[in-house]
């Protein structure tokens, strides 16, 4: 099975590197035969190692399907993961080049940067709150590998969960001056709204979707670590990029992060 995941990785790493999205790669790893969804995070990580092995460095990770409307059109009942690296790290503000974009959208989140590792098997919500240095207001610009977004669950596994590049806010606050859950974002395109969203449509809390993603990556031997960014997963709707688009998220309590694209 190892060679037919490699190659699948392969595949979805020339689509990224050329700009030419492949098709869907479900069928190919459910004809594999066993879970799929491990199968899937296998590819994920052939081009994670692969990127470690370039250079790149590890940053941090980010929660998908953190809403539960997009869990129950992909037909599943919990969140995936993706690495982050320092190539994907925009400057709040800075224009992200055309070139560099594959079927791009857009969703506001909150992040979390971590001063504590988070080693235990299982975590509770006050562990993720000691470990948290700071929040910052984010947007996460997703893409995806799979021609015209035809994707389920395990597609968007194993493209690293339709990650492609994120902007952090330059606001660092103390979990202790915000309501997570309370917590209202608006999202704008020039000045006209495009997603509102509050920070209880991240799993009810995004700190939920944080105490997930540190008990998953401690179940596969990978467990959360100081200094890593957690993006915790979307807070309303995403919305499609096009050329020239500049957007700005306004997330309560954080402030504003843009994210600005060129032509």
């Amino acid at each position: 099975m190892q060679p037919q995941l490699q190659s699948i990785a392969d595949r979805l790493w020339q689509a990224e590197q050329t700009g030419r999205p492949v098709a869907p790669v479900r069928d190919e790893i459910a004809a594999l035969g066993g879970d799929a969804i491990a199968a899937a995070y296998a590819v994920q990580q052939f081009n994670t190692a692969r990127r470690v092995r370039m250079g790149h460095r590890f940053v941090g990770r980010k929660i998908g399907l953190t809403s539960l409307a997009v869990q129950n059109q992909l037909g599943v009942d919990s969140p995936d993961f993706g690495a982050l690296f320092a190539e994907m790290a925009v400057g709040d503000g800075e224009e992200v080049a055309w070139s560099r974009l594959l079927q791009p959208k857009v969703e506001a989140e909150i992040a979390l940067v971590l001063e504590r590792d988070l080693p235990h098997e299982r975590h509770t919500v006050a562990d993720i709150i000691g470990a948290t240095a700071y929040a910052v207001a984010a947007i996460e610009v997703v893409g995806s590998r799979i021609a015209n977004w035809d994707i389920r669950l395990v597609d968007t596994v194993a493209d690293n969960a339709s990650s492609s590049l994120f902007v952090l806010g330059t606001r660092p606050v103390a979990l202790s001056a915000l309501d997570l859950a309370g917590c209202g974002m608006r999202m704008d395109c020039r000045g006209e709204p495009v997603s509102v969203g509050v920070g209880a449509a991240c799993l009810g809390n995004p700190l939920n979707a944080a105490v997930w993603l540190a008990n998953t990556m401690s179940s596969v031997g990978s467990p959360l670590k100081a200094g890593d960014v957690v993006m915790t997963g979307a807070l309303g709707p995403m919305a499609a990029v096009k050329p020239g688009d500049v957007y700005v998220a306004q997330i309560e309590g954080l402030g504003c992060v843009t994210a600005a694209f060129g032509r």
